[in-house]
């Protein structure tokens, strides 16, 4: 990521803290010499993904001061007890000797880490669109460079009191304004959710998306024709802080993680269909939850973009690497515009699908899990690519394919 993108990044996620809550945003007011570059400030903000110090020394993120436990003074006694640790409300209830008490008082005690949204289930349609709730913009920033094709912005907006998500929804969201075509409100425009279920800034409280501008060109000029931009990615793309936004769901249960920690997850995305799987790997990778640290499996992504400049995300993935145990997460591009297959033709993700073939139905074989999300137009050279292979191998891939879906292995989200 260029040096611009990682300051717009910086300046959306500080935005997003400075509107949601101050406490994560102090330490960078208070002191403004305490980070030497925009990279370490980028990676000392909740959500960054670019670990700048050590590990341990709690200067990258004070969970007691900046976090759940809030000057509880608990971190070190939850460090120093380790199994035998008790919650201070848990313990207070025993000394009634009574079980239920115990209980009781765990299941309300004030939260001490990051566990509070763990048991959410599905979340579905807190709201409808035909009677949608309240967002608010904290924060946008183009994560793209100048000479990238497009604009791709993201955007973290804070969502109602009660509305909550889990990773691989989608949200949608009604922008305003009427339709000029039909003279009725714009129609609900779904969008994959790019984060956590705790948001970018963890307090589980905002939501963040990936959104590309919606341009058309002119045929005769070849030039953007602003006449017929996107309306809702225009809202969005355009949007100031503090802007409200009409939204609605949660919806989805096809692009859910594996219940199961030991599952393998392949995720195949062209563009911004690489929001679900930021919050995937966020979860698996970067969060301090019970999911990370029982995630024993494989991730692998599959990235395309037309060019080095719209890589999205790029800088959190190369931190999940780090994080990442030996050989548990690997992470490949296909940049269309300049990377070669052998014959010299342009490289796509369904090139690099056939280049590790091998490997791919390997995991499929042994039950891992295989996502695909993008443009639609990506699906149909990406089974053309599965059934060569398949039949390569002897395999019939009609009826692979069907056994990967009754086994419930293969989702697709595209638009």
């Amino acid at each position: 990521m260029g040096g611009e993108k990682k300051r717009m990044m910086a300046v959306v996620v500080a935005t997003a803290m400075a509107a949601s809550c101050e406490a994560f945003v102090s330490p960078v007011v208070s002191s403004p010499n305490k980070w030497s570059t925009q990279s370490q400030l980028w990676g000392s903000l909740p959500g960054g993904g670019v670990a700048v110090v050590p590990a341990g020394n709690l200067g990258l993120f004070d969970p007691e001061q900046e976090g759940k436990l809030q000057g509880t003074g608990q971190l070190q006694e939850r460090i120093q007890q380790g199994a035998s640790y008790l919650s201070a409300a848990a313990a207070a209830a025993g000394s009634s000797g009574s079980a239920s008490s115990v209980t009781a008082s765990m299941n309300t005690a004030s939260v001490e880490a990051q566990h509070f949204l763990e048991d959410l289930g599905v979340p579905v349609n807190f709201a409808k669109p035909n009677s949608p709730a309240t967002a608010t913009i904290l924060g946008r920033a183009r994560i793209i460079t100048d000479d990238a094709p497009g604009d791709i912005q993201h955007i973290v907006m804070k969502l109602p009191e009660g509305m909550h998500y889990v990773e691989g929804q989608s949200l949608s969201v009604i922008p305003p304004g009427v339709d000029g075509k039909t003279g009725r409100n714009f129609a609900p425009r779904l969008y994959s959710i790019a984060s956590t279920r705790y948001g970018d800034l963890l307090d589980g409280t905002t939501i963040s998306l990936c959104v590309r501008r919606a341009e058309f060109y002119d045929e005769v000029t070849g030039q953007v024709d602003p006449s017929k931009a996107g309306a809702c990615s225009k809202f969005l793309c355009d949007a100031m802080p503090g802007t409200t936004v009409s939204v609605a769901g949660p919806v989805g249960k096809t692009m859910l993680l594996p219940k199961d920690p030991s599952t393998d997850v392949i995720m195949i995305a062209t563009g911004t269909g690489v929001a679900p799987f930021r919050g995937f790997m966020h979860r698996l990778f970067m969060e301090e939850t019970v999911a990370r640290h029982m995630f024993d499996a494989t991730a692998w992504l599959v990235l395309g973009v037309p060019t080095t400049g719209g890589l999205l995300y790029k800088d959190e993935f190369d931190a999940m690497l780090q994080n990442a145990g030996p050989g548990q997460l690997k992470v490949d591009y296909a940049i269309s515009r300049e990377m070669k297959k052998a014959d010299g033709g342009k490289l796509y993700v369904q090139d690099v699908i056939a280049q590790n073939a091998k490997e791919i139905f390997k995991k499929l074989d042994g039950g891992a899990n295989i996502y695909f999300c993008g443009l639609k137009g990506m699906m149909p050279n990406i089974l053309t690519t599965f059934e060569e292979v398949a039949t390569s191998q002897g395999i019939v891939w009609a009826d692979k394919l069907k056994e990967l879906k009754a086994n419930h292995q293969w989702h697709v989200e595209v638009y």
